[in-house]
């Protein structure tokens, strides 16, 4: 955590601006901003969920090809 001591004869101004400075010094900040919309882990049981609705997914499609209701995608 950051901290200043003010010094004699010194505007409040100048303290939040040398208290601002070693704010940005330290990284709070920026480490904060990091983690702000920082998603969870998934549980286990959320995993598997995705992957068997991955599964499904692949499976139709690959069944909608070959009866030809969609064209197969070519990796360029």
């Amino acid at each position: 955590m950051a901290e200043i001591k003010r010094h004699e004869n010194e505007t409040t101004s100048s303290a939040l601006r040398r208290f601002t400075k070693r704010v940005q010094q330290a990284g709070v900040l920026s480490r904060a901003r990091k983690i702000q919309f920082r998603a969870r882990k998934l549980s286990d049981f959320k995993k598997r969920k995705n992957a068997l609705r991955r599964i499904a997914r692949r499976k139709e499609i690959e069944k909608l090809q070959k009866l030809g209701k969609i064209k197969e995608r070519r990796n360029a």
